[in-house]
């Protein structure tokens, strides 16, 4: 979609469309600077292939791998590729990770990622970056070199134009020129590299195994090709009624009929097993006299007979999803897609006699192997424990996960603190974005039209009302309590009485007293410290929660304790899940802050 400030076929400025990435998608270019040969090109994409395979050999892409191809355009060699990540934003840091990793190992490669989003490492850093870098001239500006992140300053622009984007030449001139002229700011590569904190241990962290029940000829198919279930699942979890229709009128043979039934281990990522786990899917009917047996032999405390249950439906919902994938597998551009389509072909040929028996399945390396998926289960009641470093209750207090995990709590407190900053910024705007000189030749382009002072004074947004309005919706003091009932009368109408501004600034005055006796708290305790070190947690611990006592007259509440972190991280979930999916102010506050959350679609009724 074209903006009102980019030339349009037939302008003088015009140069073509600009190309965008496709949504859910990351693109990485990889340089060697100096080096021109196609030779260095190649052993740097073995190099990077290599890696790949050796810190991904278990791990299961959601739609795409990393992948890398020579690129010759414009003048210009190097290595590209494009990665479809999906729902499962973290293959997209997987990546990052690699390329970063990968640039340690040759001093001479230059590296850009960015995403359907832009530069999506400056978004991660944007409380640290400097002023003068915004959206607006980021493009081409940010480089991976030697495991650390580097920026090309305004003052090495091309031309000296330093306010305006970099072309991808542009950028390489300047890096060509002088490397030593790119700026590193330890801090900003902090911010931007943060998820990769994590790493490598993230990637066998994210795999979940899970007993299910399925057909035996699925179960060879499965432990041929085991990284089809991403691809199966995504099949099921985008069904449509014509892809079900072979399951549900029964007018022709399946390939995966519910016979000959048998329990293995699968192997997921989390977002797959999520995916499958809380869909809701009515049983197709050959299907359904199956699942009503296992129903009859679930009776009240019998914890076995409801978890045999629980691998027969999930078995159902991956059945399905294979149904749909081999129907379909030969006309597919994905080669795992195809060669699950010829595998069904060489049974079909084969008959059973090429299926695996129950004693080669007991030989299978991830047997019998079950994960708790009691992750997927969020308490919010344990959020005050866990904003504390406590371990929060039940099994995930003794699996060592979820909740009193450093990193989880890390996280939580990164949206706190940065949610308490951005209320607490007097100097930042409507926008939260502060003004500088380089607006400035917009402000002279614009002129000083009367008329559209007049409009901005019709569109004007009180301030002080949005960030009273924004405290109460994340659970902190609003800070007006008694002014607000100076405003309203008894029936919640407003009143014309003035109010006095000695009281504003009296109740203004004791608001900062309150509020800096609560930072000081919170700072005593280390709830507020984002690089918080795991020796600190059990003196937080100790402390137990900061709580503060507020008086609510009017809802008949005195003297009550409020958690603050808890009631901010509680009603900003509360407010993203009143949202149904759509776009809202809680969903695009994290959004902006590179924090974006699930869809939670349990309390549903509906079947998708």
């Amino acid at each position: 979609m074209e903006t009102e400030n980019e030339p349009r076929p037939g302008d003088l400025a015009f140069d073509g469309f600009r190309m965008r990435l496709p949504e859910d998608c990351v693109e990485y270019m990889l340089f060697v600077v100096g080096d021109k040969s196609l030779t260095k090109l190649e052993a740097v994409r073995k190099a990077a292939i290599e890696k790949a395979e050796s810190l991904t050999k278990n791990y299961i892409w959601q739609r795409e791998g990393f992948k890398l191809e020579t690129k010759i355009q414009n003048g210009l060699s190097y290595l590209h590729g494009i990665t479809n990540y999906g729902d499962n934003v973290e293959d997209e840091w997987l990546i990052v990770y690699l390329l970063r990793e990968l640039s340690r190992s040759f001093p001479q490669l230059w590296v850009r990622v960015c995403d359907s989003d832009g530069e999506f490492l400056l978004i991660e850093a944007a409380k640290a970056l400097p002023s003068w870098l915004s959206p607006e001239n980021d493009s081409n500006r940010v480089w991976i070199h030697d495991g650390k992140l580097h920026i090309i300053p305004l003052q090495t622009a091309a031309g000296g134009h330093g306010s305006k984007s970099l072309s991808l030449r542009e950028a390489l001139t300047v890096i060509t020129s002088g490397p030593d002229s790119l700026s590193h700011s330890t801090s900003i590569e902090a911010e931007a590299f943060y998820r990769l904190e994590k790493y490598p241990g993230q990637i066998a962290d994210s795999i979940h195994h899970s007993l299910v029940t399925i057909p035996r000829k699925l179960a060879y198919i499965i432990h041929a090709r085991p990284k089809a279930i991403a691809l199966a699942t995504e099949a099921f979890y985008l069904r449509d009624p014509i892809s079900l229709r072979p399951l549900l009128s029964g007018s022709g043979p399946l390939l995966f009929p519910p016979t000959d039934l048998v329990t293995v281990s699968t192997r997921f990522t989390r977002v797959l097993y999520a995916q499958l786990k809380s869909q809701r899917f009515e049983p197709p009917p050959v299907w359904s006299s199956i699942l009503q047996e296992g129903e009859a032999e679930v009776t009240p405390g019998d914890e076995e007979a409801a978890k045999k249950l629980s691998r027969l439906e999930l078995g159902m919902k991956v059945t399905t999803g294979f149904e749909i994938l081999a129907k379909n597998g030969h006309e597919s551009n994905n080669r795992v897609a195809r060669e699950v389509a010829l595998l069904v072909e060489d049974l079909e040929e084969d008959g059973d006699c090429a299926l695996p028996s129950d004693a080669e399945i007991r030989t299978w390396e991830e047997v019998g192997c079950e994960d708790d998926d009691s992750w997927m289960d969020i308490d919010f009641r344990d959020f005050e424990q866990e904003l504390d470093g406590g371990r929060g209750t039940g099994a995930k207090a003794s699996a060592g996960a979820g909740f009193g995990d450093a990193g989880t709590q890390a996280d939580l407190q990164k949206i706190v603190s940065r949610f308490e900053a951005f209320l607490n910024d007097e100097s930042a705007g409507i926008d939260g974005a502060e003004l500088d000189e380089m607006d400035e030749d917009n402000d002279d382009e614009s002129g000083n039209d009367e008329s559209s002072e007049d409009e901005d004074k019709d569109v004007s947004l009180d301030e002080e009302q949005f960030a009273r309005m924004m405290r109460e919706m994340l659970g902190l003091p609003s800070g007006d309590g008694h002014q607000d009932r100076g405003k309203r009368t008894a029936d919640g109408g407003p009143t014309s009485r003035p109010i006095d501004d000695d009281e504003e600034h009296d109740e203004d005055e004791e608001i900062r007293k309150l509020m800096a006796q609560m930072e000081s708290e919170l700072n005593g305790l280390g709830a507020l410290s984002l690089d918080q070190s795991s020796s600190k947690l059990p003196a937080v611990q100790a402390k137990g929660s900061i709580s503060k006592h507020v008086e609510e007259e009017e809802d008949g509440l005195v003297g009550g304790e409020v958690d603050i972190d808890y009631n901010l991280a509680k009603n900003l979930l509360e407010s993203f899940k009143s949202q149904a999916g759509m776009a809202g102010p809680a969903g695009n506050l994290l959004n902006l802050m590179g924090m974006p959350l699930p869809r939670d679609e349990g309390d549903s009724d509906e079947d998708t």
